[in-house]
Formats: C-alpha cells, sequence, structure tokens
C-alpha cells in the first residue's frame, strides 16, 4: 500500500492559474528541430500487447530492496545546470500548450501533473506560464518529497515492488513525468500500463534522460546499450504497454553556439580589451556547449 501525504493539510494546495492565448507569443517551439525520430508500430519486433524482455534483461548488479537503497535522502541533481534549465524549458513548452487547450473549454482548469520517481526537485517551469492543478508526486524516500515545494501531494511506493497505480482514478492527469529514473524500473510494463490508464485523451507521458545512472541499480540493458539504444529501449516500453497516439524521441540540449573568431594579434597589442573580451565571451560558449546530453521519449495518448 502507497502512503499518501497532503502537503497543505486536509485540502489539497491550489495552485491555479489563468493562462492567457498571448502566451504563445513566446517563441518557445523548437520540438521540430528537437525530434530525433518518431516510432511506429513496424520499427518493434512486436506487437503492442507482447513483451521481448526477459528477467536477464530486467536484472541488476545489486538486486537489493531499493527501500535499503533510497532510505537516506539525496538532497543534490543527478544532472547539470544546463540540463536542468533545458528541462524545464521544455517542459514550459509542453505543458502551456496543454493549458490553452484545457482553458479553452475551462478557464478555471490547470494541468494536473504526476511526477514518477519524484524526490525534492521536479524541475516543473517557476513561472506563471503554466496554470498547475494537482501536481502529485510518487516517490521513495518521504523527507525528499516533503521537502518539494512544487508537490502538492505525494505517496510513498516503490515502483519496483508495486507498480500498479490503483490510488489514482482512470484519466486523472494531464502529463505524467519522469526524471532521470526510467533506467532503474524492473517491471517497466505494468507501470507504462499504468500511466497509459490514468492520462486523460491527449496527455503527456515524458520520460527524461541523460547519460548518468547509479550502476548498480541500472536493469542491465540500459547499462548495455547507448544513447540511441537507451530512446529505443523507452520507445518499447511504450509500445509493448499500451496503443499510444504517437511516441517520439527528442533531444532537448539547445544547438551549440558558433565559436567567436578570435582578434589577430595585431589587434589584441592594438587593444587589449579586445583579447580579454575574446577570452571572456570564447570560454561562456565553450561552457554552454558543454556538459549533460538530455533526452525525452515523448507519447501522447
Amino acid at each position: 500500500m502507497a502512503d499518501h501525504r497532503n502537503k497543505n493539510g486536509s485540502s489539497t494546495l491550489n495552485k491555479m492559474g489563468h493562462l492567457s492565448s498571448s502566451s504563445s507569443s513566446n517563441n518557445w517551439s523548437l520540438a521540430v528541430q528537437r525530434q530525433i525520430c518518431e516510432f511506429e508500430a513496424s520499427d518493434f519486433a512486436l506487437p503492442t500487447g507482447e513483451w521481448p524482455y526477459s528477467d536477464q534483461d530486467m536484472g541488476r548488479l545489486d538486486a537489493s530492496k531499493d527501500t535499503n537503497f533510497y532510505d537516506a535522502p539525496r538532497f543534490v541533481t543527478h544532472i547539470d545546470d544546463r540540463a536542468i534549465s533545458s528541462l524545464r524549458d521544455f517542459y514550459r513548452e509542453e505543458m502551456a500548450a496543454l493549458a490553452l487547450q484545457k482553458q479553452a473549454k475551462d478557464k478555471s482548469s490547470g494541468v494536473d501533473i504526476l511526477d514518477l520517481c519524484s524526490s525534492w526537485i521536479s524541475h516543473l517551469p517557476e513561472d506563471d506560464v503554466v496554470p498547475f492543478g494537482r501536481v502529485m508526486g510518487v516517490g521513495m524516500n518521504e523527507e525528499e518529497l516533503q521537502a518539494n515545494p512544487q508537490l502538492t501531494e505525494y505517496f510513498v511506493q516503490d515502483l519496483n515492488d508495486n507498480p500498479q497505480l490503483s490510488q489514482f482514478e482512470d484519466q486523472s492527469f494531464d502529463v505524467i513525468c519522469n526524471v532521470v529514473s526510467v533506467d532503474y524500473l524492473t517491471r517497466p510494463r505494468e507501470t507504462f500500463q499504468e500511466m497509459h490508464r490514468i492520462l486523460r485523451p491527449g496527455g503527456l507521458a515524458l520520460m527524461s534522460f541523460s547519460n548518468r545512472c547509479f550502476p548498480t541499480k541500472a536493469v542491465q540493458m540500459w547499462l548495455n546499450a547507448d544513447d540511441i539504444g537507451r530512446m529505443t529501449i523507452v520507445g518499447s516500453y511504450f509500445h509493448y504497454s499500451a496503443s499510444w497516439s504517437s511516441i517520439e524521441a527528442l533531444d532537448i540540449i539547445p544547438p551549440k553556439m558558433d565559436t567567436p573568431k578570435a582578434p589577430s594579434i595585431k589587434d589584441i597589442f592594438a587593444n587589449p580589451a579586445k583579447g580579454f573580451a575574446w577570452m571572456t565571451t570564447a570560454s561562456s560558449v565553450q561552457k554552454q556547449n558543454s556538459g549533460d546530453p538530455m533526452y525525452v521519449v515523448k507519447a501522447t495518448k
């Protein structure tokens, strides 16, 4: 049984607002540039409903109970600042579009979100662009969940022990997020089936990951795969679990910036400030272009 907590006492904290259509004037729409591929049924060996993976594929170096591993809170981030910023911008883009659709029918409605494998931070946008409704977290460590300011409620639940989300009714959420944790799921078929059940029609499931992990807790086939292989693994989880309207893989890190051309030695001698300005800018560009990759496999119900 999952342990439920409402973080605002007896009633759910209301963080809803209103989103005007003018919000869409911001140019966030980079989805076409970010898309790596869109998965089709023919990309997979078996039809939806079948399951190709063995216990060995889902095996882990550390097969002990996850409750032991996550017993102590970890108030750290598992991806760098650039990846976090990119994920937050991506969420803003996706969720703002959903909010506009919802508020066209009901101006008081917000976007209801389930953050699976949640912790002390959910990486949701912190501005007022997206009006949130219910923001539910399901995670392993209660101290981390309690410290998350964006959650309105949470359940303490080990999805590898109990992947059923029976505490939620059918079609309860607009968006389901999972940040850098899909690689730890040992029963993904059941979890992804539940995700499909509790998403509303047109809702989004957003599984994001980088190239970092706790290797002793990631499933074996994840450790054996490269980035493209891992996108395919997550895409296959969606495909085999249920019938989705679309499944696509995205790279959400902004395109690399061009390094400015260095001034000539003559220019630097004539004006040393030019050399300093170039070094400062080139260093900033190099920092922007380096760091963790960030991918999302996005499924629409």
